[in-house]
């Protein structure tokens, strides 16, 4: 399926990195841990990190009741993107330095879930972004928990992916006159292993949905 083109998606510069299949779009969102959310709060723009899951084709971000940004995003005009560093390119010119990357960018407006049900499939999807496999092992959100936490949904109806790969794009000029070093420096995320918690009784061990993790 593929994404559909609106004004404000569109790319104009460096078109040719854009991807319009709608599983590219998925890739980039599932394997990142944090976003960033742009909205406009009393009449400043303000962008924000956090955690977020995704189902389907809704985007889900959680926080807390008491926070600010929570009680002004119902139906909210948004930004949210997610970008993946994978590698810094060196030219022999500095004008033709890059970065290799996967970039999303959704735009849309936020509704806030109500729905019991929802809700907690919405938190599931969070939780399973960040910590796969803690939704089944950990103590499950209280009914008070749940109370004090507050989602809402951002549909991907409206969404752009930009994607660079490979080497430099060096001037043939540059690479004529020689005498310089060009390529990429890969750039990767990795998990050390676990620490456990200090105040951890002795019995259980790290579970093997943390200790066999491995970056998406």
């Amino acid at each position: 399926m593929q994404l559909s083109e609106t004004p404000r998606t569109r790319l104009t510069r460096l078109a040719d990195r854009g991807r319009t299949d709608v599983e590219d779009l998925y890739a980039v969102l599932d394997s990142g841990l944090v976003g960033h959310l742009g909205l406009v709060r009393d009449e400043v723009p303000v962008v924000l990190p956090m955690g977020y899951g995704r189902r389907g084709d809704t985007l889900y971000l959680h926080g807390s009741t008491g926070a600010g940004w929570a009680r002004v995003l119902d139906g909210a005009a948004v930004c949210f993107t997610v970008t993946h560093v994978d590698g810094v390119v060196y030219a022999r010119s500095v004008f033709d330095h890059s970065l290799n990357y996967r970039c999303a960018v959704v735009l849309g407006t936020t509704r806030r879930v109500d729905d019991a049900a929802e809700k907690r499939a919405a938190l599931e999807a969070v939780t399973e972004q960040l910590s796969p496999g803690s939704w089944s092992y950990a103590r499950l959100p209280t009914k008070r928990e749940l109370a004090a936490t507050t989602v809402h949904a951002l549909h991907l109806t409206e969404a752009s992916v930009k994607i660079r790969t490979g080497p430099p794009h060096d001037e043939p000029e540059d690479v004529v006159a020689g005498g310089r070093w060009a390529g990429v420096l890969p750039v990767r995320t990795v998990f050390d292993a676990a620490r456990s918690a200090p105040d951890l009784e002795s019995g259980p061990g790290v579970p093997p949905h943390v200790s066999d993790r491995r970056p998406r």
